[in-house]
């Protein structure tokens, strides 16, 4: 196969797998940047707070599960009850299925908490991070697609354009910006 025919094969290539791995791409760049900075931010779980006025008092023994269900549907919380403690004489810990509840029982406010999936980032970010055989099989192939695309965009132009001019320089700072962070964070 010629020179001038690899590089028809190479446009080919290079112009498909591009096309195949969209949405592979979108996946891994908004979820890679989302953990990236997961130190500021939880890019998965965002935590949700209501203010809930129960009405329940010091009376422990008036505090029962079927009041507490009806508090929480009252309160538009959808979150399935679980149970409920007492961590003192004058607090109750409401305990649902994807959060918690802690009321003042001598003011009789409380505050429900709960973690929910942060839309499209969760999705995105479990896809990045599971450990699913397929998946895995999957995203290996996703990196093999890339490293060709890769090769394919080098050798898909000529000339002072090419890898020979323009795109050789390009291609040794791209190499060379890692390097530099690999020496200066190491």
């Amino acid at each position: 196969m010629s020179f001038k025919n690899w590089r028809k094969v190479a446009t080919w290539l290079h112009r498909d797998l591009g096309y195949f791995f969209v949405g592979m791409v979108i996946i891994y760049t908004v979820s890679g940047i989302a953990l990236n900075h997961r130190n500021d931010w939880n890019p998965s779980l965002v935590v949700v707070h209501q203010t809930i006025e129960t009405g329940f008092t010091q009376d422990q023994d008036s505090i029962t599960q079927e009041r507490i269900v009806k508090c929480l549907e009252g309160n538009h919380v959808t979150d399935p009850y679980r149970g409920h403690d007492f961590p003192s004489v004058y607090k109750l810990k409401v305990f649902t299925k994807k959060g918690s509840m802690l009321v003042d029982l001598e003011s009789g406010a409380g505050e429900y908490e709960a973690l929910k999936r942060r839309p499209v980032f969760y999705q995105f970010n479990f896809l990045h991070t599971t450990s699913k055989r397929a998946w895995i099989w999957f995203s290996d192939i996703f990196c093999i697609g890339l490293l060709l695309i890769t090769i394919t965009g080098i050798v898909m132009r000529k000339g002072r354009h090419g890898i020979g001019g323009r795109g050789g320089w390009l291609v040794a700072a791209g190499v060379i910006v890692p390097i530099i962070f690999l020496y200066a964070l190491a």
